[in-house]
């Protein structure tokens, strides 16, 4: 078995490369060590030469780009481990920031969001996100490409000033909704949104790079990104769907193509319905044949909905801190989700596990669950703490990619295209004849039928997930 070494007792316990892609789970009270288990898996993903995704909340990963310094404390765990393979050393890192600020800048356009995503961005209620799904439609049927929030702004101004021309095709167009969400968008835009919105938009095959053989480990730089869990929660979800669509199936392969770390899951499913949960859980479940493996960090495997957890067949488990009964259920219930070992009380090993120790079952190489053990983690071979600031100036230097995506491009597109429609209509001759005042058409019945069809249609498409999971849309 070619697998990645990650914690030891009495031997090595090691993640089987093979079955990395059956996704996974790092939990655990906060101080327990799942930082520190994030930045082992990372090291290890990287020099088996498999490239990393992770976002970096509390600033303290970018220094996988820095070589330990074996001090005192970490001697002492490496001689009890006795670890004669450790070898202190540097990853390959390039820092990414949705807001451009420590990092390249990260991009997507309007189209690649898709509507449900962008809803959920927006808080929308269902006839608001009845409305975005009308404007996505009508931008496909007219040729009217949204890469900015400029465009969907045009775009919903265009809508309301020509209501009446869209009602028979796509139903009834509420000024009121167009404004609620108009106000959404800008207060989006207060937020410094707007600079994730545009183009040069990221290739997701810019993540999967390598250097001298290493996979190379992309760090988000999202302490910023963090103060808005939803902006958080929505960009990460938008990479994993993006990442499902546009990577060809490959099925098993003897190692994935990309590992994902998404931290601090539990913001992903705070106050989400059954319908989203249940498309998250489609994501995972599907992208693993595109050779993505999917890590949640959370601090309670019970912040999950079990159609998730449910996928996690990988697991690494810090201590619980059982002071309530909620608690109590949590320890439990994590107990329960692993296979027994008869010489570990699970149940009670979760509350009484030192920093940097776990429980910790990995799959075997038919996928099954192997006996829970209890082991310790293996110290980091890279820097634990922030990185210093030269370290990560130099390396936005050297990212061969800043210079393509340190750049902003705004190209023809649905602002622009209703800016020249709106100008040459005011500058057409006007007619000086009177005329009567033509009177208002009805709606039909056919017309009213259809209308309320179309926004029916509107509010179940989030259920098509076969055909388009999230709406995304690619360029």
């Amino acid at each position: 078995m070619t697998g990645l070494n990650i914690a030891k007792n009495s031997s090595d316990i090691a993640l089987n490369l093979k079955m990395a892609n059956r996704h996974g789970l790092i939990a655990g009270a906060t101080g327990t060590g799942k930082t520190i288990t994030l930045k082992v898996m990372a090291e290890q993903f990287s020099k088996a030469g498999v490239p990393v995704f992770l976002a970096d909340v509390k600033g303290d990963l970018a220094s996988l780009a820095e070589t330990m310094t074996v001090t005192d404390k970490i001697q002492e765990r490496l001689d009890t481990l006795q670890l004669i393979d450790y070898q202190p050393q540097h990853f390959p890192v390039r820092l990414w920031d949705v807001f451009g600020k420590n990092g390249t800048p990260v991009r997507a356009t309007i189209t690649e969001m898709g509507p449900l995503l962008l809803s959920r961005l927006l808080l929308l209620n269902d006839t608001q996100a009845g409305l975005l799904n009308m404007a996505f439609k009508i931008s496909d049927d007219k040729g009217l490409v949204l890469l900015d929030l400029k465009d969907l702004q045009a775009l919903l101004r265009h809508m309301a000033d020509n209501s009446n021309d869209y009602i028979s095709q796509y139903g009834n167009i509420s000024k009121q909704s167009i404004g609620a969400v108009q106000r959404k968008l800008l207060e989006l835009e207060s937020q410094g949104a707007a600079q994730f919105f545009g183009e040069p938009a990221l290739k997701l095959e810019d993540f999967m790079a390598k250097v001298d053989g290493k996979g190379v480990i992309n760090v988000l730089q999202a302490g910023d990104l963090y103060m808005q869990p939803l902006l958080y929660t929505t960009f990460l979800l938008w990479l994993l769907t993006e990442l499902f669509e546009v990577l060809p199936e490959v099925g098993d392969l003897d190692q994935p193509k990309l590992v994902f770390f998404f931290d601090e899951a539990h913001l992903l499913f705070k106050d989400a319905n059954q319908a989203f949960i249940t498309q998250v859980e489609q994501v995972v479940r599907l992208i693993r044949s595109k050779g993505v493996g999917v890590y949640f960090i959370t601090q309670n495997p019970v912040d999950l909905p079990d159609e998730v957890l449910g996928q996690l067949g990988n697991r690494v488990q810090h201590a619980l801190r059982a002071f309530t009964p909620r608690d109590q259920k949590a320890v439990k219930s994590a107990a329960e989700t692993f296979r027994q070992n008869p010489d570990i009380d699970v149940a009670s090993a979760i509350g009484e596990l030192k920093t940097g120790e776990a429980l910790i079952s990995f799959l075997n190489e038919e996928g099954q669950p192997m006996i829970v053990e209890r082991a310790f983690i293996r110290p980091p071979e890279s820097k634990i703490g922030v990185i210093e600031p030269d370290i990560a100036a130099a390396l936005l230097k050297a990212n061969p990619l800043h210079a393509v995506y340190n750049q902003t491009l705004d190209r023809e597109s649905a602002y622009e295209l209703l800016k020249q429609k709106f100008e040459d209509e005011q500058e057409a001759p006007k007619v000086t004849a009177k005329k009567a005042r033509p009177q208002k058409e009805k709606p039909s019945e056919l017309q009213r039928v259809a209308a309320s069809v179309l926004t029916s249609v509107g509010r179940q498409i989030g259920r098509e997930i076969v055909r388009n999971i999230f709406g995304g849309r690619r360029r």
